[in-house]
């Protein structure tokens, strides 16, 4: 017994589009195929006809299409062996047209004096009617697949000529394909259709993170510098430097480095992976006129950075020497960017707790983007309003990059793994707090879900849950917006 047309599914969504232009598509699931070029209207229904055809014998049932041309708009249904079945079909109501006035408006003839008569004008022939096109038969649709007819007889000249059509300048046209293809679904339900052999779009959550990648994944012209900074400690400075760090160093393949530039030691190479050798950022002060050399090659700045083997970024420490007390200064902060900027394109700066230290006023004279960490406590985050006050009141290029700066607001980073699920909740509810007063003050702010991988011991990108992972990219492209 075959199927009725009730029982056709809808599923796929099928469309199939035929343009007066000459151009046509077919679109099964949000996916669009063109449709190869005719001769004819008729033709370009029969080469969409084909690809459904295709569609319905990979099903192996038929498929309900609706259709849309310059003659009419209906739904079909077309099965596996071609055979294609109407459904409904309303035609196009035709359009009038302009009609050529019947005679050319004269102008009066101006009097002619003393001249020879002009000669009687021969009188033109008769033209002939042109001949009526053939009525179609009632029940004939455009969409069925047409039989090979004769050329037809050349018709008489028109009545009105029409304009030569005018020549565009070949600079008017490419043919070059400026929108990519969509690529199909990778993750959920749509992805697993896709792998099963159904073609599916991504989700709106999908396409979201592929912006987020595109966007941590451009190169700038010229380095950027990123500033990580909150006047309390345990804000969660230095976890934001290197989950930024790795992200940006990841998807963009940019060389990037974490430099901490703390007055005091910092916690940076404590977090982070241990090269093999000691040295800091007061070694490479020290060899900057050989780095700074342009006989130099760049394989040298890793005798004075630590590489993090999986997370694909570099970092330059603090000095960690217990009896010294040597305090960077603001002259030695140039000399450090000037170094890095020669071999990174990306540099993320760990900073102290003194927005009046010369090393920390003078790491803002050379940021692009401002990034504030706070955690879900008040405290941390007073701090954090502080110090883009601060930032502000100081007017200029200070004022503009608290204006525009990224606030990472993380659920908690002094939470226990036993932390209840009551706990969870304050803390969440906390941090949306807190998200939601800095939001009115600054370009973007971004929430962090609790993760226990960022609680203690070195930091790694892989450790991280999918949920965390997904929220630290949204984080990185939002800093990524503002260079």
């Amino acid at each position: 017994m075959g199927t009725t047309q009730t029982e056709v599914m809808a599923f796929p969504n099928i469309r199939a589009i035929v343009r007066d232009n000459g151009t046509a598509e077919v679109i099964v699931a949000g996916n669009t195929r063109i449709v190869p070029a005719g001769n004819s209207v008729q033709e370009l229904r029969n080469n969409a006809l084909a690809l459904i055809v295709g569609e319905a014998q990979t099903l192996q049932r038929p498929v309900r299409v609706r259709i849309e041309d310059p003659e009419g708009h209906g739904e079909l249904i077309v099965h596996p062996d071609n055979k294609i079945e109407s459904v409904s079909y309303e035609p196009t109501p035709a359009r009038r047209r302009a009609e050529a006035p019947e005679t050319t408006p004269t102008t009066a003839a101006p009097a002619i004096i003393d001249t020879a008569p002009a000669p009687e004008p021969a009188a033109a022939p008769a033209e002939s009617a042109p001949a009526p096109a053939p009525a179609a038969p009632a029940d004939a649709q455009p969409w069925q697949p047409a039989p090979a007819t004769a050329t037809p007889e050349p018709q008489t000249a028109a009545v009105v000529e029409e304009a030569a059509p005018t020549r565009r300048s070949l600079k008017e046209t490419s043919f070059l394909v400026s929108a990519p293809v969509l690529e199909p679904a990778t993750q959920g339900w749509r992805g697993t259709l896709t792998r099963l052999g159904l073609r599916m779009d991504p989700s709106e959550e999908e396409l979201t993170e592929r912006e987020d990648i595109r966007t941590v994944s451009q190169h700038w012209p010229g380095p950027r510098t990123i500033a990580v900074v909150n006047r309390k400690g345990g804000a969660n400075k230095t976890p934001t430097v290197v989950m930024l760090s790795a992200i940006l160093a990841r998807y963009s393949g940019a060389a990037t480095v974490a430099w901490d530039n703390n007055e005091s030691q910092g916690t940076l190479g404590w977090r982070t992976e241990k090269g093999s050798h000691d040295r800091s950022v007061l070694d490479l002060i020290d060899a900057s006129t050989e780095l700074l050399s342009p006989s130099t090659n760049a394989a040298e700045i890793a005798k004075f950075v630590h590489h993090q083997t999986a997370d694909k970024f570099d970092v330059l420490r603090s000095d960690e020497n217990e009896e010294g007390d040597h305090e960077v200064t603001a002259e030695e902060v140039d000399i450090a960017h000037q170094v890095l900027t020669r071999y990174y394109r990306l540099v993320v700066m760990d900073s102290g707790n003194t927005a009046r230290a010369a090393n920390w006023r003078r790491m803002i004279d050379h940021t692009n983007q401002l990034v504030v960490p706070v955690t879900a406590i008040e405290d941390r985050a007073e701090a954090a309003r502080l110090t883009l006050q601060t930032l502000e009141s100081r007017g200029g290029h200070d004022a503009e990059l608290a204006r525009n700066a990224v606030v990472i607001v993380s659920e908690s980073t002094d939470a226990k793994r036993s932390m209840s699920g009551e706990a969870l909740k304050r803390a969440k509810d906390e941090a949306q707090r807190i998200a939601d007063g800095f939001a009115p003050f600054v370009r973007a702010v971004v929430r962090i879900p609790y993760d226990p991988a960022l609680v203690n011991g070195p930091i790694r990108y892989e450790a991280l849950q999918p949920a965390t992972q997904r929220a630290w990219l949204a984080a990185a492209a939002a800093v990524a917006a503002g260079f």
